[in-house]
């Protein structure tokens, strides 16, 4: 018996990601109880699949959804113990010395191998030095530096908020061993974080961006929705189905250490022009600014090298995308000098607006 299809959802994309895996929620002693959206979080992810483990000195916080008390951190075979507990239930709690906080959670963190580690922090532990927008994403090189008291080095000018730094060292501990990543946010932000595109807090992981590669099939769910999510915004120009499916079957991801998609993209092949076009470049909210839409220009330009295309195109009626290609080598040109296939169809309202930009190879 068949269920009917549900549409595609961001909640959807990331309960995938943690579905049999077992995530850790660590909430300090300086941080008050926040009932919701911690209940709801965990009954969500407990209902998925995935094991949950609350951290914390606060037996109300390790309480939240159960009636059990929580292990002791302290107890010898601590593991095995909790092991049964998130197999009979899928939480528990885990009681943490609130003098010893950080260094106590990155060893239980290390010790279980948890696949992910949620921190509650209402504020940010790492600003910008300027003070323009907030850090989304932080990786092992720009956090080393930080902790080196060297400053951050590359594009990003970053400082440590001031008594953060025991905070961060437990998370370069917790991903140097091992540990894929490290969220951190408010208590009231903690579904919007780990839920969505856009997230509310910091992200931590070891290498910012990895790979580039085709889309796999298991791809498609998250990249359809992000293709339409671009259109709904005005990013995107809106394509019908076989056009959407054209982009699909030619896409491209950014993924982070080969896993978190973190944008996407498409080579449109023209072949009787002997050109590709670059279309619906779109990053994560989380990641605009970080640098996708260039990995994957980057890897169209090479990949168009490669394969000895004449040139590569892109089309835009937004200044801030024409400047972005501009920047990339890119130079403007009109419609005629793009293949004619491109205007088959074409809204004339958007031919009259629109910017052509072309890469020689």
């Amino acid at each position: 018996m068949s269920s009917e299809p549900h549409p595609f959802s961001e909640r959807e994309f990331y309960l995938a990601e943690f579905r049999r895996r077992s995530i850790g929620i660590a909430w300090p002693e300086s941080e008050p109880l926040v009932r919701e959206p911690l209940a709801d979080v965990v009954a969500l992810l407990v209902a998925n699949g995935s094991r949950v483990v609350i951290l914390s000195p606060q037996q109300e916080v390790t309480l939240i959804g159960s009636a059990l008390p929580a292990i002791d951190f302290g107890e010898a075979n601590f593991a095995p113990r909790l092991w049964r507990r998130l197999r009979d239930r899928g939480h528990a709690g885990l009681l943490i010395s609130g003098e010893s906080f950080e260094a106590d959670c990155l060893q239980a963190a290390l010790t279980l191998r948890l696949a992910k580690v949620v921190w509650i922090q209402s504020s940010a532990p790492i600003q910008r030095t300027d003070g323009e927008g907030r850090v989304s994403v932080v990786d092992l090189a720009h956090l080393g530096p930080l902790l080196s008291e060297r400053g951050a080095e590359g594009e990003l000018s970053l400082q440590i908020q001031p008594g953060r730094k025991p905070l961060l060292d437990a998370i370069r501990g917790m991903i140097d061993g091992g540990i894929p990543s490290v969220n951190v946010c408010a208590a009231k932000q903690l579904a919007e974080e780990l839920f969505t595109y856009a997230g509310a807090g910091m992200f931590f992981t070891r290498d910012r961006y990895a790979e580039v590669r085709p889309l796999a099939i298991d791809d498609f769910d998250p990249a359809s929705d992000l293709i339409a999510r671009g259109e709904a915004d005005g990013y995107l120009v809106p394509r019908d189905s076989e056009a959407r499916d054209a982009v699909l079957a030619h896409g491209l991801g950014v993924f982070i250490e080969g896993r978190y998609l973190a944008g996407i993209g498409a080579i449109l092949p023209h072949p009787s022009e002997n050109a590709g076009e670059i279309a619906s470049l779109f990053a994560l909210t989380r990641y605009v600014g970080e640098g996708v839409g260039s990995q994957i220009v980057r890897y169209a330009i090479d990949r168009g090298r490669r394969e000895a295309l004449t040139y590569l195109f892109s089309c835009t009626t937004s200044d801030q995308v024409e400047a972005f290609f501009i920047r990339h080598g890119f130079r403007r040109v009109s419609p005629d000098e793009v293949p004619k296939a491109k205007w088959d169809a074409y809204d004339p309202k958007r031919l009259s607006r629109v910017r052509c930009l072309r890469f020689d190879l």
